[in-house]
């Protein structure tokens, strides 16, 4: 069957002409991966909307209930950057169920790939920055409260910083943020991850890697994560419309390469979400195709594959230090 992939029809909604945010860019994705022979019917799983009570393991009820019934004031809706519509608020619901249903098959398999999420930018009471709910952070939630994980690391590697994650998980010892972005960018004012790396404008793929290969194998060993929630977004290449760093091609795909592999040759199981990215639909739909590349491939060498089972290990898990 292949590597799992998460995807919904649903995912790509309408946005008036010349709106920002490349929202064609999941269905485009789907059907890239199609062409690639990388995402096969067997391997495509699809979500159901997230249950009230998940989302709340998050998100205020005041706050999911005014955005599905449309009563966001005028500066909610500005900070979140999206025209409210029905078809908006399925997505939403959808897209988070994808995220939980990605880390349910990453858990299973060891490895899988939602092809949207990484919605970071989203706290508990408000949307930004294109953010309504911060998927990521439900998905860790819940897993923790069925009891299915003890320690989850979040890594965020999408070029803005991973706010609304952050501020979710201050107080919580269970979930490790680790965000490494540009210093300079969105947004003006950040929060404290667990651990960040803050870049200034114009590091290229040498530099960058260094730095991701410094810091998260330490990560990995002092935390021990039960499950690796990685957050690839492509706009820290050279050519993103609000991206400021230098990485390539190239660079991105040995960023996904290191991240995956760093955790599956430590059996952790690791699930994929696609992140930000700002370009013309066809060169930031071929950068999206990356991380499910570098996924099938590492798959393979480690048999990460449908009917693998990735327990949770037992032993101490030192979590926040």
């Amino acid at each position: 069957m292949g590597l799992p992939l998460v995807y919904h029809p649903a995912y790509s909604v309408p946005l008036p002409d010349g709106h920002r945010f490349p929202m064609q860019k999941f269905r485009l994705l789907k059907e890239r991966l199609e062409q690639l022979e990388l995402a096969r019917p067997g391997q495509i799983h699809q979500p159901l909307p997230v249950p009230r009570r998940w989302l709340e393991l998050v998100h205020g009820r005041s706050y999911h209930e005014a955005f599905a019934r449309g009563r966001l004031s005028r500066q909610e809706l500005r900070r979140i950057g999206l025209p409210v519509s029905w078809p908006l608020v399925r997505r939403s619901w959808l897209a988070v169920g994808g995220t939980v249903l990605t880390a349910r098959l990453a858990l299973r398999h060891g490895l899988a790939c939602h092809l949207a999420g990484g919605t970071h930018h989203a706290f508990p009471l408000h949307g930004s920055g294109f953010c309504i709910f911060n998927d990521l952070a439900v998905a860790a939630r819940v897993l923790l409260a069925e009891g299915r994980v003890r320690q989850v690391l979040v890594v965020d590697l999408d070029v803005h910083q991973g706010d609304g994650t952050a501020a979710i998980f201050a107080g919580d010892p269970r979930v490790f943020t680790f965000s490494m972005h540009g210093a300079s960018n969105f947004p003006l004012h950040k929060q404290v991850s667990d651990r960040d790396l803050a870049l200034e404008d114009g590091v290229a793929d040498d530099v960058y890697l260094q730095a991701l290969g410094r810091t998260l194998p330490d990560l990995l060993a002092q935390i021990r994560p039960d499950l690796v929630l990685y957050n690839a977004g492509v706009d820290p290449h050279r050519d993103d419309r609000l991206g400021r760093l230098q990485l390539s091609d190239d660079g991105l795909y040995r960023r996904d390469w290191m991240v995956i592999d760093a955790a599956l040759r430590r059996h952790i199981p690791v699930a994929t979400v696609i992140g930000g990215g700002y370009d013309d639909l066809a060169a930031l739909v071929e950068r999206h195709t990356l991380v499910v590349r570098a996924a099938h491939a590492l798959a393979r060498i480690h048999g990460t594959e449908p009917g693998r089972s990735c327990p949770v290990t037992d032993g101490p898990h030192p979590g926040k230090r």
